[in-house]
C-alpha cells in the first residue's frame, strides 16, 4: 500500500497534531512505508498538520569529519587527513548527518527550512517559530541552556517519533545537560570554520552525546528505557498519544513533560553506587 500526503496528514491530527504546534519530528522513512511523491510528502504532511502558525523542526547535525577530531573515535593518521583536507562547515549547505536517516536530509534541503549555526547540534526548522528556533544556539553545550531543545520545552513544544528508534530521541541530551549530577563526561573536539576568509580549527566542549554516553552509569539503550516507561506511564494522556501514522508505530510526547520524567530518573542512576 502507498500512502497519500493528505493521508498522513489526518493521522498525525488523530495523533493529537493541532495547528500552531512546535513539534520535533524523529522518523524512520522505511517504516513509514512507500509515500506518493517521495519523502518530503512526510515533512510536508506533518506541516500540513500544524498550520497555520506551527513549526516542524528536526535534529540534522554534520557529516563525518565536522566534529570528529579530538574525541578519540579516530587514528592519527585519520585526523591528520580531516584537519588536511576537510572543508570549512557552512551550516546553509552542509549535508545532514546520515546517523539521523535520510528525511534529515529531505527536511534540511527542501526550500524554507533554515538551520542553527552549531555544526554537530545544528537544529533544522520550517514555519512561524524556524528563525527564533535556529537562532542564537550556543557553539558549547549545544544541547543545553540557550538551546532549541531548552526552547522547545519551554513553548509547549511536541516529540513526535514516526516508527524511529526511541534510543534515538535527541531532546533526551537537553535534561543531560541540565540536569544537577557529577560524574558527567565532557567531550572536546574540533570543527572547521571560515573566519575572514580563512579556513581555521575552532575547540568545542559537550557534555558526551556520542553513543558511549554522557555518565559511565548509563545502561544500554538507557533513553529507549526512559521514553518507553514514559509512554507506558502517560499514553492516552494529554502527555502522550500512540497510533499509526502511514504503517508506522508513531508516538507524540510532551516535550517538557519528557524531560521533567527523565531528570530524577538520571539523577538517580548517576547517583547509584
Amino acid at each position: 500500500m502507498s500512502f497519500a500526503r493528505s493521508h498522513l496528514t489526518q493521522s498525525l491530527w488523530r495523533l493529537g497534531l493541532q495547528p500552531g504546534m512546535l513539534v520535533m519530528t524523529h522518523a524512520s522513512v522505511r517504516r513509514i512505508g512507500r509515500v506518493h511523491g517521495g519523502p518530503d510528502e512526510i515533512h510536508l504532511a506533518i506541516e500540513d498538520a500544524v498550520v497555520p502558525g506551527g513549526t516542524v523542526m528536526m535534529v540534522v547535525g554534520a557529516d563525518a569529519g565536522y566534529d570528529d577530531v579530538g574525541r578519540g573515535v579516530l587514528t592519527p593518521e585519520q585526523e591528520a587527513e580531516i584537519l588536511e583536507h576537510q572543508p570549512a562547515f557552512d551550516p546553509r549547505a552542509a549535508r545532514a548527518s546520515r546517523d539521523l536517516g535520510i528525511l534529515a536530509e529531505f527536511f534540511r534541503s527542501y526550500p524554507g527550512t533554515i538551520c542553527s549555526e552549531s555544526a554537530p547540534g545544528r537544529i533544522a526548522a520550517r514555519g512561524a517559530r524556524a528563525k527564533w528556533l535556529t537562532s542564537k544556539q550556543p557553539w558549547n553545550y549545544f544541547f543545553g541552556a540557550g538551546s532549541p531543545l531548552e526552547k522547545l520545552c519551554e513553548s509547549g513544544g511536541k516529540v513526535l517519533l514516526l516508527g524511529s528508534d526511541h534510543d534515538q530521541v535527541t531532546l533526551l541530551h537537553y535534561p543531560e545537560h541540565v540536569a544537577e549530577f557529577p560524574g558527567k563526561r565532557i567531550a572536546r573536539y574540533q570543527v572547521p570554520v571560515m573566519r575572514e576568509g580563512k579556513r581555521v580549527w575552532t575547540t568545542c566542549e559537550e557534555f558526551d552525546t556520542s553513543d558511549r554516553g554522557v555518565h559511565p552509569n548509563w545502561p544500554e539503550r538507557f533513553f529507549a528505557q526512559i521514553v518507553d516507561g514514559f509512554i507506558e506511564r502517560y499514553d492516552g494522556t494529554e502527555h502522550c498519544t500512540t497510533g499509526k501514522v502511514g504503517d508506522a508505530d508513531s508516538v507524540l510526547l510532551d516535550a517538557a513533560a519528557l524531560v521533567a520524567h527523565a531528570i530524577p530518573i538520571m539523577i538517580a542512576r548517576a547517583r547509584a553506587d
